[in-house]
């Protein structure tokens, strides 16, 4: 169901960083995408109905990526937070959404973002079905530019023909053999009519 939101003020929040032995550790959101990327923590959540699956443009002053299509929602937990609670609140943050959400597993993957900028994350890849009666999405416009439901073949052919259309992250999650990300994809299209 749709709900109201608030904007909260992230610039200056601390998300949870993993170093190469696995020791879990607060870090600056900024800090953690530069110098190649430190491996973090994040979310990455995929909202389907009848329409399609949901796209988010990021809004054009993001950190990085802006006027990018990518999957619904993205971002990282703050530290200490819960990984599904932190997926459901930014639903709500930058959709204005709740939906019920299952976990499909977690990728780890690297790419550079621009600006010197690199996302190097530990991301918990969750769907979630969006009822009819909250298709149409009223995005927050400090989050996302617009939104769009896109069926498989229009996303297909976009990607194929306007890839830098599409943050660095999504191509990968498009296109990428993993089982998470296969788990993600065979969900979301056999529920899509």
């Amino acid at each position: 169901m749709a709900l109201g939101g608030f904007v909260r003020d992230d610039r200056d929040i601390s998300i949870t960083a993993i170093a190469e032995n696995g020791r879990r550790f607060p870090i600056d959101k900024l800090v953690a995408h530069q110098d190649g990327g430190t491996l973090h923590l994040a979310i990455s959540v995929f909202l389907y109905s009848e329409r399609g699956v949901l796209l988010q443009q990021r809004a054009a002053d993001k950190y990085h990526s802006g006027g990018l299509w990518a999957n619904s929602v993205c971002s990282h937990p703050d530290w200490g937070e819960d990984i599904a609670d932190c997926a459901r609140r930014r639903c709500r943050e930058e959709l204005h959404i709740e939906a019920p959400l299952e976990a499909l597993g977690v990728i780890d993957y690297r790419a550079d973002v621009g600006g010197g900028l690199t996302e190097h994350e530990r991301a918990h890849i969750f769907a979630g079905r969006v009822p009819v009666e909250a298709a149409e999405i009223s995005p927050n416009p400090v989050e996302a530019a617009a939104t769009r439901w896109i069926d498989r073949e229009t996303l297909h052919t976009e990607m194929a023909e306007h890839p830098d259309r599409f943050t660095p992250w999504f191509r990968q999650y498009m296109s990428r053999d993993d089982p998470a990300l296969r788990a993600m994809r065979e969900l979301v299209w056999s529920r899509i009519p």
